[in-house]
């Protein structure tokens, strides 16, 4: 089994004993052989949190995500248990008298199983204050791992050093039935985790793994491999694999189906402890003597392929499984939401797939993997043709596909029967990675893309690109070369080609240079693909959908999640697409759309004019905002429906008369800023009264205040003096009233504002009338402050001449502070 094996997490640390995932948080759990509690990120490698459990060996760990704790059981007999949010100690109390050597949590009941050296199973409900519901009695040596069976939740078997596994039910405190597993003592059993067989699977100090029939109590296969003892073994819960490890230090793969040995991980870290398999992904963690590693093994995107009808199949393990999207009622689709899709098992295939093509009009379907091809008919899941390879490509006709053996050789078959004459030429030069079909065949290496011809097998044109993958379109002319971080699209000129080829150019090495140009380079990462027409549509690692047409790209919508793009069913208007346990999901997008943006890119605004009233109304703001991004804001204006769009547009253009009329139509509150760039537009284009229009309903005095100046409206500049005073804008009244040539009104503006320092002042320069009044008040204010004194040396200065300067600095220092505060307006143009 071909699979990617890459190290995620390498941390060294105290011996691991105990090890899991947490399902929904990027964490690990690791029990330390110190006493020690660990959480990693295995994203990152950081270490999140430690806790200080026991001073004694903690030998078994367990999340429980539910609850937010974790559960931990030690050589000090305790069973502790930690919320590993607060760090708050739960509970703990001695759980057996002798050690604690492994626990497993219920998966649906508030129940945690602990198996101890005294022999015993027991059961503790947490929801009864950790009380002990039931012990389970029979084995005679120590308990070395409990595992729920994931078909039946009240049944679970357990592994013991006395050589056997027991089956029991929750209620019973005896055995339901036993099993001489082994020749020496068992160190643990796990169930298998799918629904089609009755398996159970057992490690050894015997150095075997083995794999029972439950049901028939009979082995199904021993696996022999380890040097010494062997401590886990597992079933993988999405890849055909069982995992094993132990005293020899290595950890092995055995293929599931074939019970052979696919490979063998060695990390130098002595002995392998524990293990822990993230069921939502494809990563295992094991704990070492030294520390603890965390490999992803294979992908996570799903296997699977849509025919251009719409018929959806994919893989799950050795199963194949089928849908028919083409039979969703529109009607009941809303963007986003997931679609209830009929599944059907159509039967399995003898390899583990690692790609699935279907041919171009959808007949046959093609699984590779494992170094091997097998072609099937769709319909019936017939064996068509087989062979070694580890990539496949169809042509564009459905009857010629090639298939890549090793990294240089490249067969050429026709009508299932390889193709005599010329390979393709340079194959056997070239280290290639993986083909791809379309046009023209491309072989993909590091570093460079080769196409070539099907028929003649020359080479069309060899680029320098890092490509991960190669899409052609359905009409033969574009291509688009993805790479790690952006792609390229290219559009092909056959005639380009066969004009120079008529030449007499040479293209035995690197093609034809005039065969191919460059329409367009995108930076956008590209995860899944595909081309409707001319119109490219694709995922991109940051949880977008985008298309990509003409020389640019555009967002239909972003999602919270990955999402692998399925196709596009024309009679839908709608892209399908699917999470990784191909959950349908799906978002509209018309074509009549991308015909539309094709036709304008190409300047037929003739043809263009003809498709839009084919486009769905609730994609018109879409057309929209395409015309505008073209500089077509007159043909924008008459598309768009969304009102803020069309303000917008009436605006850049200067339709005032239309952004008016918007205007009036929204709710007051929403309007005030519409109204308020309708006035200064309005300025811009010299319309006066249209802007003092504007500026009056959206309450911007200050500029309406600058245009009465403007415009010298003396009895407007007297009703904006009386309306920013009553919406508390004293400023701006002052200023109205000082411009209107009526110091007296000002001095009373002041003093009512209590500002009568400044009231005094101003009197004393610009209405000596006001001054008695001013200063009356200015007494007053300071005898409100208890400052009596101040204020009758203001009154009597000769008098009290130091009272009378204290008293001017305090209003000096007052007046400065509003000046600060207010700067003076210039009088007279002064």
């Amino acid at each position: 089994m071909l699979l990617d094996v890459n190290r995620k997490l390498f941390a060294r640390s105290d011996r691991v004993k105990g090890i899991d995932f947490h399902p929904t948080e990027p964490w690990l759990l690791t029990g330390l052989y110190n006493g020690t509690v660990n959480i990693y990120n295995h994203e990152t490698g950081a270490l999140v949190k430690t806790f200080e459990v026991a001073e004694v060996p903690v030998r078994c760990v367990r999340f429980i995500p539910r609850k937010n704790w974790f559960v931990a059981g030690s050589d000090d007999f305790q069973l502790r248990v930690f919320n590993y949010n607060t760090h708050e100690k739960v509970a703990a109390f001695e759980a057996h008298p002798d050690y604690i050597r492994c626990l497993t949590v219920h998966p649906s009941a508030s129940i945690v199983l602990t198996g101890s050296d005294d022999m015993t199973i027991k059961a503790w409900d947490w929801d009864k204050q950790w009380r002990c519901i039931q012990t389970y009695e029979g084995h005679t040596h120590y308990i070395m791992n409990i595992a729920v069976n994931p078909k039946d939740s009240n049944t679970f078997a357990s592994a013991c050093l006395d050589r056997t596994v027991k089956m029991w039910s929750l209620g019973a405190p005896s055995a339901n039935f036993t099993m001489e597993a082994h020749d020496k003592g068992v160190n643990y059993v796990e169930f298998y985790p799918g629904a089609d067989k009755p398996y159970l699977v057992t490690a050894s100090d015997d150095k075997t793994v083995k794999i029972w029939d439950y049901l028939s109590k009979s082995c199904v296969q021993t696996l022999e491999s380890h040097t010494n003892n062997v401590l886990f073994a597992v079933f993988h819960p999405n890849l055909p694999l069982i995992v094993s490890g132990g005293e020899d230090g290595t950890v092995k793969l055995w293929n599931s189906g074939t019970y052979r040995l696919e490979n063998t991980l060695s990390y130098a870290l002595e002995r392998a402890w524990c293990i822990a398999v993230r069921k939502n992904a494809n990563e295992v963690a094991v704990g070492y003597d030294e520390g603890v590693v965390v490999v992803k093994l294979g992908r996570d995107e799903p296997t699977f392929s849509m025919d251009p009808s719409g018929k959806l199949i994919y893989t799950r393990t050795n199963e194949v499984l089928s849908g028919n999207i083409q039979t969703i009622a529109d009607a009941d689709i809303t963007d986003g939401n997931r679609i209830p899709l009929a599944i059907k098992e159509i039967g399995t295939t003898e390899i583990f797939a690692t790609s699935l093509s279907h041919s171009p009009n959808g007949r046959f379907v093609t699984v590779v993997g494992d170094g091997e091809y097998i072609v099937y008919t769709a319909l019936a899941w017939r064996n068509k043709a087989f062979g070694n390879g580890s990539s496949f490509a169809w042509a564009g006709d459905s009857n010629t596909y090639a298939v890549l053996e090793g990294r240089t050789k490249v067969r050429v078959y026709k009508n299932f029967r390889e193709r005599p004459g010329a390979p393709m030429k340079g194959a056997g030069s070239w280290s290639l990675e993986g083909l791809h079909g379309g046009t023209l065949l491309g072989g993909r290496g590091s570093g460079f893309v080769v196409f070539w011809d099907w028929e003649t097998g020359e080479v069309v044109r060899r680029i320098d690109v890092d490509a991960k993958d190669i899409h052609w379109s359905g009409s033969g002319e574009l291509v688009a070369l993805c790479a790690e971080d952006s792609y390229y699209v290219l559009r092909f000129d056959r005639d380009a080609y066969n004009t120079k080829l008529d030449e007499g150019v040479d293209a035995s090495d690197e093609g034809v240079e005039e065969a191919f140009e460059i329409v367009a380079e995108i930076p956008e990462q590209v995860k899944t693909a595909k081309w409707i027409g001319d119109c490219f549509i694709y995922t991109l690692a940051s949880n977008r959908l985008n298309y990509f047409v003409g020389s640019e790209s555009y967002t239909i919508t972003p999602f919270d999640q990955p999402l692998y793009l399925l196709g596009y069913i024309p009679a839908h208007n709608r892209v399908y697409l699917a999470d990784k346990d191909l959950s349908v999901y799906s978002y509209a997008l018309s074509l009549s759309l991308v015909e539309y943006q094709t036709a304008v890119l190409r300047g037929d605004m003739d043809s263009a004019a003809e498709i839009l009233p084919t486009i769905p109304k609730e994609q018109r703001n879409r057309v929209a905002s395409f015309l505008e991004g073209r500089g077509l804001k007159e043909l924008a204006l008459e598309v768009t429906t969304d009102l803020d769009q069309k303000f917008d547009l009436s605006l850049q253009l200067d339709d005032l008369d239309a952004a008016v009329e918007i205007a009036r139509q929204v709710p007051e509150l929403e309007a005030e800023p519409k109204w308020k760039a309708i006035g200064d537009r309005a300025l811009a284009t010299w319309r006066f009264d249209l802007a003092r229009e504007s500026f009056e309903k959206a309450g911007d005095l200050s500029a309406l205040m600058l245009l009465l100046l403007s415009i010298g409206d003396k009895d407007g500049l007297a009703k904006l003096a009386v309306s920013a005073e009553q919406k508390g804008q004293n400023n701006l009244a002052f200023a109205s009233l000082l411009q209107l040539g009526n110091p007296a009104a000002c001095v009373e503006l002041l003093i009512k504002t209590e500002r009568t320092p400044e009231a005094a002042m101003f009197a004393r320069t610009y209405i000596p009338d006001k001054v008695p009044e001013a200063v009356s008040a200015w007494r007053s204010d300071l005898q409100g402050k208890n400052k009596g004194k101040i204020a009758a040396a203001i009154a009597s200065p000769d008098e009290n001449v130091e009272l009378f300067e204290e008293g001017w600095k305090d209003s000096v220092h007052r007046l400065e502070t509003a000046e600060l505060q207010h700067p003076p307006l210039p009088i007279n143009g002064e």
